[in-house]
């Protein structure tokens, strides 16, 4: 090192700005995209894009050291001028990766568009002062700049940090398979003794529905998916035939069965007026328009299965609820919304002439999407714990049975009415943390309290976070279904992708009108 001494400096005050902003928009990026909405360290096709990441953070983490404490000159003026330059090949190979595995949201798009014009601002300022650097004879000057080398070396830890992590998650990645289709052949098989189904689904780019169409695929079955546009449709797995409106079926077509999974997700933002209203109208609306198919339609179809929730029971403490309990308080919207949704899908089945079925499903457990997709970036960084006092039931059930259950429905005609779509040991909030937590080898202390949540949230956080229904499958179970996951910690090493459960063999689905009488 030419000189040991500590020389205090000053940087342009418009230089620390961007360095300032480049900082925080890139940890916004993060933590915001990356780990928490994206979700890439639990993606199959993620691991070359983290593998990109990790390296330019390593760069990064470097540069902000560097630039905390030393001035370089020389040759070493010369390699940090070449990193600089190796960073914006890795940014331009990285913006190459994405736009091959994923569509990116309008708020990355804009923000790696803001990060990339800073980060030439900070090179336009930065640049001749490193070329003068590089004039001056090989060796090192140890600066400082006082708070704002400690903020640089702040930044350079966590680059490491998160360069660290990304090494790990995109090795993990590398592991994980591709959503692969449920297997549904010994449900609903398509051969030449049953033969080949013919299914019309709306909702069918949803999590569940995506699922639902791969394996009605991949079994063999006809299908056809209504979208809303069909730039949603580049995610569904051929041979599917996509429609965006039902005015394209023309009145000769014959669907077996009609599988409605479509509306507005209703934990999908603040239950405002305005969703509310939506979160009902858009399901009631799809109903009338399946009514108005069915009904110009030559050949009826045999069943239409709606989905509906299981927050029809309201909120019912540490009651075993069933399919021959009555509904919960209608002042609660899940109950209310559930209510109107059910008594609209009898009435089409009714008027149409056909067998329904409500599914009210609980919570879907699967990695790429549902309650699951949400916490798992959260546990996976050790900030996970309990909802409030950890009591309320949760009623889960794994997407594979989820997806069994939706063809159950289909194949077997003595099931009708309303049927709890959920696994039978729904367990306590506090052991479906325990129980996450354990799975990803991670702790699970840090608790939320339910007043907070309560005050953010409102009767969203009552109804969904803090209240629960402890639900059981009886009519599913009695109709002779076999879970594949009965317990949560199967069910969630296989959806984190550690375990692959073997169907069970299921009775024929010829009707049985015992059931029928029972169900009726």
């Amino acid at each position: 090192m030419a000189d040991l001494a500590v020389s205090t400096v000053t940087a342009s005050p418009l230089l620390w700005a961007l360095v300032s902003f480049q900082l925080v928009m890139g940890c916004f990026d993060v933590i915001f995209h990356h780990e928490l909405t994206e979700r890439l360290a639990w993606k199959a096709n993620a691991s070359k894009e983290l593998k990109l990441h990790a390296a330019r953070n390593v760069f990064y983490s470097g540069l902000f050291a560097v630039f905390a404490w030393f001035q370089p000159s020389g040759l070493w003026a010369w390699v940090l001028l070449a990193v600089l330059v190796a960073e914006i090949g890795i940014t331009l190979a990285d913006f190459v990766e994405e736009d091959m595995t994923r569509k990116l949201p309008a708020t990355e798009r804009v923000l790696h568009t803001l990060l990339a014009i800073n980060y030439g601002g900070i090179l336009v300022l930065i640049g001749p002062e490193i070329l003068e650097w590089a004039a001056r004879p090989t060796g090192f000057e140890a600066v400082s700049y006082g708070f704002g080398s400690g903020v640089l070396m702040f930044a350079s830890l966590g680059c490491l940090l998160f360069a660290v992590r990304d090494v790990f998650t995109s090795a993990r990645a590398s592991h994980f398979q591709a959503p692969r289709p449920t297997p549904i052949g010994d449900i609903l098989a398509s051969d030449v003794i049953s033969g080949r189904k013919s299914i019309l689904v709306t909702g069918g780019t949803g999590f569940i529905g995506g699922a639902l169409v791969r394996s009605l695929a991949a079994a063999g079955h006809s299908v056809t998916v209504l979208v809303r546009s069909l730039d949603r449709a580049v995610q569904l797995t051929a041979p599917v035939r996509v429609i965006t409106s039902f005015d394209q079926i023309g009145v000769t077509e014959h669907y077996d069965a009609i599988v409605d999974l479509a509306g507005e997700p209703v934990a999908g933002g603040l239950w405002t007026r305005w969703r509310k209203f939506h979160v009902i109208a858009s399901r009631v609306r799809m109903l009338r328009d399946i009514e108005r198919l069915v009904g110009r339609l030559f050949f009826k179809p045999e069943v239409l299965i709606k989905a509906s929730a299981i927050g029809r029971y309201g909120l019912r403490g540490d009651d075993m609820l069933t399919e021959a309990d009555g509904g919960g308080d209608a002042a609660l919207f899940t109950v209310r919304s559930c209510k109107m949704v059910e008594e609209a899908t009898l009435k089409a089945g009714q008027k149409l002439g056909l067998r329904t079925v409500s599914l009210r499903i609980g919570l879907v457990l699967g990695r790429d999407g549902g309650l699951l997709a949400r916490l798992l970036p959260v546990f996976d960084l050790g900030l996970g714990g309990r909802l409030g006092s950890g009591q309320q039931w949760m009623s889960w059930i794994s997407l594979d049975d989820m997806v069994r259950m939706i063809a159950f429905a289909v194949a077997y005609k003595d099931v009708h009415g309303v049927v709890n779509a959920t696994a039978p040991e729904p367990v306590r909030n506090s052991e479906f943390v325990a129980t996450l937590a354990a799975a990803l080898n991670r702790p699970a202390v840090l608790a939320t309290p339910a007043l907070p949540l309560e005050l953010a949230l409102g009767d969203f956080a009552r109804e969904l976070v803090l209240g629960g229904q402890r639900v059981l499958p009886v009519k599913a179970e009695a109709s002779g279904f076999t879970f594949l996951h009965r317990s949560l910690p199967e069910a969630l090493d296989a959806a984190i992708g550690i375990v692959d459960v073997a169907p069970a063999p299921m009775r024929s689905p010829e009707p049985r009108t015992t059931l029928k009488a029972k169900h009726a």
